[in-house]
């Protein structure tokens, strides 16, 4: 198993075991097309432009060369997306490890030219400009 930790993605670990809150239906769509604006530049190879349009929390926690190489070093050998849908979203105001927000946790259901199936967890949180942006993202 190979994975991508950054930013809120060690938290998320452990989210099994935080209580249950509320949906916000409004929030978790907003987070979800954020999610998937975000991946599509993954899947177009624009990792340099996924660290610039990242969270302000995720951008001081991996500098931008470091998450260029990561993302290089994992998906590359994967080829090509060729599904990926929601699996679960769930939204919350805390998380373990990091500061109290709004955070929506999805899972995304994905196939790959060379990895038939992976599960992407990405999680947008609202920045401190209003904007839904990704602060988390794992992959296996």
């Amino acid at each position: 198993m190979r994975a991508v930790a950054c930013g809120l993605c060690v938290g998320l670990m452990a989210l099994a075991g935080c209580a249950q809150q509320p949906s916000d239906p409004g929030a978790e769509a907003a987070a979800v097309a954020a999610a998937e604006r975000w991946l599509g530049m993954i899947d177009s190879k624009k990792y340099g432009e996924s660290w610039d349009d990242a969270a302000a929390m995720f951008r001081k926690a991996v500098p931008r060369d470091q998450w260029q190489r990561q993302l290089e070093a994992l998906r590359e050998p994967m080829g090509a997306l060729q599904t990926r849908q929601v699996a679960s979203k769930a939204y919350r105001t805390a998380l373990p490890g990091a500061p109290d927000g709004k955070y929506v946790v999805i899972q995304f259901r994905a196939s790959f030219e060379k990895k038939k199936s992976a599960v992407e967890t990405v999680t947008p949180m609202l920045d401190a400009d209003g904007q839904w942006r990704v602060s988390g993202y794992f992959i296996k």
